[in-house]
């Protein structure tokens, strides 16, 4: 499911002068509505946290609208569409991990005032780890975000016609506008609006697409069933197949632990909640919205692949990805596409929106912080707003580089999964154990970090011969990168700290340490 911008023709605008209105309604509405949380005067924790007084609800939609880029709305339909139902494996899996978020994560976030992750591992481990793992968290996390911003050119390019970088310049500067006024309230909050305009321009879809087709849902249901749409469960154990239920369930697992539990963009506003409890709550309801979210898109998925078979039999798709959006563009009614296009916009500024304020909290926090301890609130707050738009400049320069070979919902993933594997294994290794220390750590994090490079480059599997026997190294699929390299760091972390200081620290040393 390659994305090439030269693929992107095959989308005529044909949106009527309604559906613009509504798009063109949509995007200053909603910018309005961000910038009216600016505040004159404001702290750190007010931009970047929200004063911590965001009900559980609101976070839970903020969590899932974070969660939902334009890669979810254009990809996973397209995977039901060409597949099955398999990649709903993958939400059990985030199910299971959030629980462990919930239970050996966020208590202790919210033992101390902390503003980002990573400053718990100053706690436990040293500044030195801290930095390490803030750099990480940053160049992670922008250049996955570059490829999700590249995939908003897909969608207005189809819709409105613009170019690939006029596209994304649009989206993002008006995303940045609210960002950078409004500080985390505005994303919180312009989230759930986003979140219900984008659920009833999804729902909608559905409803179409079973009006669309002859006989409506028993055709669907009947013609999906027969082509094997609706498998959702392979209990083939393997490292190669993507969605099994093991991949799923373990893959998942661990992806949404480093996701949900060491990531600054989604652990940022767990700490925004009143209470612990509240934060747990926000974050098991996310869980059950996600896994109903997948659902619909993979229905979705199998009803385009019953009406592209039935209905419009000689319908050409260079790829899967191009699917749903040629639907949107080409058989929505007239105000009906305006509105489903606004959905997708909405979720794309929900998650580019939460990149940007996460980026900037973190450089801020973890990095300009450290080197300038005694600044004034007010210098603190104004490197915020100019490291929020610097991420906004750095995210454009890399949607535009990644436009010649953009991979949608697998390239995303990947890319974090790669990079969160060492994450999750240092943050495992400091609150599961005492006898790990920052420099077996680092230790621990750079091989994890090298293991899951070298996945993620092996172009196929190796075969080689050792003492006269022949051996086959399998190509891993990207679902077990991270159960890998958490693994990896976890146990080469634990081993190396034998080697150096012996120094252990207790639970009760680590809640007393507080920041200055």
């Amino acid at each position: 499911m390659w994305i090439h911008l030269s693929l992107l023709t095959a989308f005529h605008p044909r949106l009527h002068a309604l559906d613009m209105l509504v798009v063109t309604a949509y995007l200053g509405g909603i910018t309005w509505f961000g910038l009216r949380f600016r505040k004159r005067e404001r702290t750190l924790q007010s931009y970047f946290l929200a004063d911590r007084n965001i009900p559980w609800w609101a976070i839970m939609l903020s969590i899932v609208s974070a969660e939902t880029s334009t890669l979810t709305v254009i990809s996973v339909p397209g995977l039901a569409f060409t597949g099955d139902f398999g990649f709903l494996t993958i939400a059990f899996g985030y199910l299971v991990g959030r629980a462990v978020v919930c239970v050996a994560f966020l208590p202790r976030y919210f033992r101390g005032e902390l503003l980002t992750a990573y400053q718990l591992i100053d706690r436990r481990f040293g500044a030195r780890l801290h930095r390490v793992t803030a750099l990480f968290f940053l160049v992670m996390r922008a250049a996955a975000e570059g490829v999700r911003v590249f995939a908003v050119a897909i969608i207005v390019h189809a819709a409105l016609g613009t170019g690939d970088v006029a596209s994304i310049i649009i989206i993002a500067l008006l995303t940045l506008v609210y960002t950078f006024e409004g500080g985390l309230s505005a994303v919180i909050w312009t989230d759930v609006v986003q979140m219900g305009i984008y659920a009833i321009g999804i729902v909608m879809a559905l409803w179409l697409l079973v009006h669309r087709v002859p006989g409506g849902w028993p055709v669907i249901h009947h013609v999906a069933a027969a082509a094997g749409k609706f498998h959702l469960l392979d209990f083939t154990f393997n490292l190669t197949t993507t969605f099994t239920f093991w991949a799923g369930l373990i893959g998942g697992c661990f992806l949404t632990m480093a996701s949900h539990g060491t990531d600054q963009l989604m652990v940022q506003r767990l700490l925004a909640a009143r209470s612990l409890r509240d934060s747990q709550r926000a974050l098991m309801g996310s869980a059950v919205l996600i896994l109903i979210q997948f659902a619909v898109f993979l229905l979705i998925g199998a009803a385009l692949f019953v009406f592209y078979s039935q209905v419009a039999p000689g319908a050409h798709f260079s790829s899967a990805d191009h699917v749903f959006p040629r639907f949107i563009v080409t058989e929505f009614p007239t105000g009906f596409a305006g509105l489903v296009v606004a959905a997708i916009l909405a979720a794309a500024m929900s998650n580019l929106s939460a990149a940007l304020n996460s980026l900037s909290s973190s450089s801020v926090i973890d990095i300009y912080l450290r080197l300038r301890p005694n600044s004034t609130p007010s210098r603190r707050i104004f490197v915020s707003r100019a490291s929020t738009v610097g991420w906004a400049v750095v995210l454009l320069i890399l949607a535009i580089l990644s436009r010649t070979s953009g991979h949608v919902v697998e390239l995303g993933l990947a890319i974090a999964s790669v990079a969160y594997g060492a994450l999750l294994g240092v943050f495992l290794l400091g609150v599961l154990t005492r006898r790990a220390n920052e420099s077996g750590a680092i230790v621990g994090m750079i091989c994890g970090f090298t293991l899951n490079v070298l996945l993620w480059l092996q172009p196929r599997a190796l075969h080689f011969s050792l003492g006269g026997h022949a051996f086959t190294f399998p190509r891993v699929a990207w679902t077990w990168y991270v159960v890998l390299g958490a693994i990896a760091t976890f146990l080469t972390g634990y081993l190396a700290s034998y080697f150096f200081s012996s120094t252990q620290i207790t639970e009760e040393q680590i809640a007393q340490q507080r920041y200055s």
